[in-house]
């Protein structure tokens, strides 16, 4: 039997598009959210054209999953005032529209608390809510390169590089998720609603470790380094004798040690060697991954990720979709798993995180069509008889 998800009985109203407000949509619906999702009529979310497709998205039945469309036109006065009766009967509403977008169309934070007083506006955008960049357009790139991320990713003898994701857009999202289910756990002990701020840029400087500290107490700026991480070694990509690549982190004292035994070299972890100490093997980071390299080359990638196993050093290959699907850990936790689709009978993706061993979220179905569940929203949740559907739907309202 399918779980309902912790958040079963939390309705959700999202009013984004692309992908910061939406993925904060979709990880609610996992856990069990309803999960409303208000699309413009006629063109709806651009996330049901992207992504790699023949006429038809794969990304749109993913970031789509769980929730439930409506067509509804927020530039009207009449599509206004059906959002707050949606607004009425809802305990979150999710948008990521540019800064006083949602102000011009009349339903500021405001208007919204005057239909729900606990009613908790999650607002995600480039640049947050105040500040002279509120009003900025700002994409999920913009806020990677000015969060500090873009600088410090790829290789030091080339431009800045990106992560192949919409990184930024995600971490906004999972931002904005911490922030409602905060926000819902002080409303349920104070019936109080309020606004989560999430920025983007806020989002990924949040992640970015000690980079501004290092900066502000040594002058220390963090760089581009390709495949490692300055002074934290050994922990890199290294060649096999069948042409493999193995990435093998063993930058803990102890790990190290493991590691040197099995290269036959247990006097590098001896007191007082270089490499017995953080700092001595990151000293010589550059020259030490050499001989580790010499060393890999010579033994094959299994019999290579067979020796780590047992000689308990973090090692694994660098996994492609291809790869995923048959490997044994994703198979045994279902990290992935076949899901029924309207469109395209059944879809493999990814399934849902974290897994909760009394409520586990679940994918009850993909990315709906365009408007699918009008009737059951405006009929069966706000009552609209079927005569005034259609005079709205014709209307353009809905």
């Amino acid at each position: 039997m399918t779980s309902a998800g912790p958040l079963d009985g939390v309705r959700v109203i999202e009013a984004g598009q692309l992908l910061a407000g939406p993925f904060a949509g979709t990880l609610m619906a996992d856990q069990g959210a309803d999960v409303v999702k208000v699309e413009a009529p006629g063109a709806g979310d651009p996330m049901r054209q992207w992504g790699r497709t023949d006429g038809t998205s794969l990304w749109w039945p993913v970031v789509g999953r769980n929730k439930r469309s409506v067509t509804l036109n927020l530039r009207e006065e009449e599509g206004q005032e059906l959002f707050l009766q949606l607004v009425a009967k809802s305990d979150i509403v999710v948008e990521n529209f540019r800064a006083g977008t949602f102000e011009r169309w009349n339903l500021s934070y405001e208007r919204l608390r005057e239909v729900n007083p606990g009613i908790i506006m999650v607002r995600v955008t480039g640049f947050g809510q105040t500040g002279p960049y509120a009003s900025r357009a700002g994409y999920g790139s913009i806020g990677e390169a000015m969060g500090g991320l873009r600088y410090i990713l790829g290789d030091p003898d080339r431009q800045p590089s990106r992560a192949g994701i919409s990184i930024g857009d995600s971490l906004a999202a999972m931002h904005a998720t911490v922030g409602a289910l905060s926000a819902l756990q002080h409303r349920n002990r104070t019936g109080e609603g309020q606004v989560v701020d999430a920025s983007i840029y806020e989002s990924v400087l949040a992640m970015m470790e000690s980079l501004v500290t290092e900066w502000d107490q040594a002058g220390y700026q963090r760089e581009r380094t390709g495949a490692i991480l300055p002074n934290v070694a050994p922990s890199n990509v290294y060649p096999t004798k069948d042409d493999q690549l193995i990435l093998i982190a063993a930058n803990q004292d102890s790990v190290s040690s493991r590691l040197f035994a099995m290269m036959d070299h247990p006097e590098w972890s001896a007191p007082g060697h270089p490499y017995s100490t953080h700092v001595g093997r990151g000293n010589d980071q550059e020259y030490l991954d050499e001989l580790i390299s010499a060393w890999t080359a010579t033994v094959v990638a299994d019999e290579l990720l067979d020796l780590m196993d047992t000689g308990g050093v973090p090692a694994g290959r660098i996994y492609k979709a291809a790869d995923m699907l048959e490997d044994p850990q994703f198979q045994a936790r279902e990290s992935i798993v076949e899901v029924p689709d309207h469109t395209f009978g059944t879809l493999k993706m990814q399934n849902v995180v974290p897994k909760l061993s009394a409520t586990p979220g679940s994918i009850r179905w993909t990315g709906p069509e365009l408007g699918q569940h009008n009737d059951e929203v405006y009929g069966d949740l706000l009552g609209l008889s079927a005569d005034r559907r259609a005079e709205l739907g014709a209307e353009g309202i809905i």
